[in-house]
């Protein structure tokens, strides 16, 4: 009994995930292209080192904070709301939500803390970028987010870039504390 469940899973999303890798290399390719995507160097490549498109993030600019306030830090925590989803499927048409931190629209009104040392390589670059008020649909290639590897939650299979919808509400610095969060 338990097989035949398991096969009628499998047929429901037959097809979901075929040719992934070749999926997401030519949306990377068209996130490259797209010139009204902010372009990010990976945080770790020396600034004069030569990079191809998965050593960058690409930005879409949602909401812009002040752009002369300071960013996070590596060692920061931050307030944050994001939801990050795989790129559109037949099923998924606006890409299968796979972490989030808020339930139906975004609003300023729910965030998140999260320490930066538990950040994957895409998020990290953003944040590092982000002033607070900011909020930013980011643009991961699977080479900065979780690379040829499943997630380690299995929330994605191999090779998935990420498109995350993210929001910077404070961050403070190692040995600072915030007031806790309170939802309005």
């Amino acid at each position: 009994m338990g097989d035949c469940e398991e096969d009628d899973d499998d047929d429901l999303y037959e097809g979901e995930y075929d040719n992934w890798q070749q999926r997401n290399d030519e949306a990377l390719a068209e996130w490259a292209a797209d010139t009204s995507l902010k372009k990010i160097k990976n945080h770790s490549l020396h600034e004069d080192a030569p990079a191809g498109n998965s050593d960058y993030i690409y930005v879409k600019v949602l909401e812009s904070g002040d752009p002369d306030s300071p960013t996070p830090f590596l060692t920061d925590t931050v307030r944050v709301a994001y939801r990050t989803r795989l790129l559109p499927t037949m099923t998924y048409p606006e890409g299968r939500v796979v972490d989030q931190t808020y339930i139906g629209d975004f609003g300023w009104n729910t965030a998140y803390v999260y320490s930066g040392v538990q950040w994957i390589t895409g998020f990290r670059t953003a944040l590092l970028q982000m002033h607070i008020g900011d909020r930013w649909l980011v643009h991961i290639p699977y080479q900065l987010a979780y690379g040829s590897g499943e997630t380690e939650s299995g929330a994605g299979p191999a090779y998935s870039n990420l498109i995350i919808d993210v929001a910077l509400f404070d961050f403070w610095h190692p040995g600072e504390t915030r007031p806790k969060f309170k939802v309005r």
